[in-house]
């Protein structure tokens, strides 16, 4: 019988093959206060997979790693730049400058059909590989575990010590990624606390892109199911409570079941559900609160 994470894994569609990762490093960098690696990445076997890598310069490594999500935000040109430029949505200064001033490396690749791996759209992505029997959620998670492999394979990281953040989709991206993957100790995740089932009551699925559905996943599970297959590992998710891609009803049923589940493993503690004013954005009491978070597990 198959656990429940071979038959999730399962429903994210056929993936690749695992083969040696290949880095080509293009730019290497000193930026405000942190040291910036362009990275092309052979992740997958299809496409080359551009990446940052922001080191700091104090200190001496190896360094606990926090890997990055961008946001979709219908800025498909933006990608992984927002590790290193923000966006309009989140607080400054950036995630790389933010991340390697607490003493952390960190990473961001661009997901597929966002900045320099556009030219496709995301609606073609999803029907053209739907056709071959991928999912398109399933080989962005795909691209960023081999992201960790990569990163745990270089001597400046401890690999012992991982983190993942990120905003809306990059929020969904670090808890999925966190229930697929235990290398992930701790997990942020910033208006990215979607109830599945809550989002059809509210008829709110065309506030998102097509990038996360996953063929047949309620038929299995809810998204409660997923997420508490992070458990006892130390999350805190934060939504505004005027944000309507996250529907308040579902972010306060998914509190109460993670509050239990974290109890039920004996680290309530380790569960810190946050709400703040605002809609879909970080706002300083987040980048504050998420900060002091990282800073006591990581």
């Amino acid at each position: 019988m198959k656990s429940d994470k071979q038959l999730l894994l399962q429903l994210l569609g056929d993936l690749p093959t695992k083969k040696t990762i290949s880095a080509k490093v293009l730019k290497d960098e000193v930026l405000d206060g942190y040291r910036l690696e362009s990275i092309l990445l052979d992740l997958n076997g299809m496409e080359q997979v551009p990446a940052y890598v922001a080191i700091p310069l104090k200190g001496e490594g190896p360094f606990p790693l926090v890997v990055f999500n961008h946001s979709h935000g219908g800025n498909y040109s933006n990608g992984r730049n927002e590790f290193v430029l923000s966006s309009a949505y989140l607080q400054q200064p950036s995630f790389a400058k933010t991340l390697t001033g607490m003493g952390y490396a960190a990473c961001c690749i661009d997901m597929w059909g966002f900045n320099e791996r556009g030219g496709k759209t995301e609606s073609e992505l999803v029907k053209e590989m739907l056709w071959q029997g991928q999912v398109l959620w399933g080989m962005m998670l795909y691209d960023n575990q081999r992201l960790v492999d990569y990163m745990c394979q270089r001597e400046d990281i401890d690999a012992a010590r991982i983190a993942t953040i990120g905003m809306s989709m990059g929020g969904l991206m670090a808890w999925w990624l966190a229930a697929l993957d235990e290398r992930i100790g701790v997990i942020i995740d910033i208006c990215g606390q979607v109830d599945a089932h809550t989002l059809i009551a509210k008829r709110g699925l065309d506030h998102h892109g097509f990038y996360s559905y996953v063929p047949g996943l309620l038929k299995h599970f809810t998204t409660l199911d997923i997420q508490k297959m992070i458990a006892p590992r130390p999350r805190m998710s934060l939504v505004g409570k005027s944000d309507r891609l996250c529907p308040l009803e579902g972010v306060e049923h998914l509190a109460a079941g993670l509050s239990e589940a974290y109890r039920d493993v004996g680290k309530p503690e380790h569960w810190q559900p946050v709400v703040t004013i605002g809609g879909h954005m970080e706002t300083l009491e987040m980048r504050v609160t998420w900060q002091q978070f990282l800073s006591e597990h990581l």
